[in-house]
């Protein structure tokens, strides 16, 4: 029996200690954890939206979305995140349109655990540059060969679920910034 107390004091103590460092990494880390997610989310504005110069932030049904401004103040573009669910997890990404919502600037993928030398490379310049210009109606559509129509982004060999989420997700969320910014924001 004396045994057993030792056993269950000694079990109590460390589990006690584990848990008290554990709370100790994750309060020192999580403002670390923050800072890096804002800058990466600032990267990916200047990314998305070459001609930037400052951005402000408007926030609709917990959504933000960053409002691109050039040195003279003139509205060049909005930028907004989207997610939408890949191959093997949630595919984070960022979206840049004109000012009148009508042509996508650019893309970034923001966070994405798809397989590596696959579904990866959505990440690659060749995958995110066929965005650049496109009319962003909400009607992109993933084809399998060359695009021979606008709108039509090139499917990457050997990774269609996720080259399917990254048009599938920009078309559902542009139809909520649209709509949100058409009813007067």
């Amino acid at each position: 029996m004396n045994q057993l107390l030792k056993m269950i004091l000694v079990l109590t103590v460390l589990g006690l200690i584990s848990g008290l460092v554990l709370s100790l990494v994750s309060d020192y880390a999580t403002p670390i954890i923050n800072e890096n997610k804002q800058e990466a989310t600032e990267d990916a504005i200047y990314y998305v939206l070459p001609d930037t110069e400052r951005y402000e932030t408007v926030t609709y049904d917990e959504k933000d979305i960053y409002k691109s401004l050039n040195g003279d103040d003139k509205l060049t573009g909005y930028a907004f995140t989207a997610s939408g669910s890949g191959y093997q997890g949630t595919i984070r990404l960022m979206v840049g349109v004109g000012p009148d919502l009508n042509k996508i600037k650019g893309i970034q993928i923001l966070e994405s655990s798809e397989t590596p030398g696959l579904g990866g490379k959505i990440r690659g310049d060749n995958f995110k540059d066929q965005f650049r210009g496109l009319v962003a109606s909400g009607n992109l559509s993933l084809v399998k060969g060359s695009p021979k129509n606008p709108g039509e982004v090139e499917a990457i060999t050997g990774a269609t679920i996720s080259s399917r989420a990254v048009v599938n997700t920009i078309n559902q969320e542009l139809d909520r910034v649209e709509q949100f910014l058409s009813s007067g924001a």
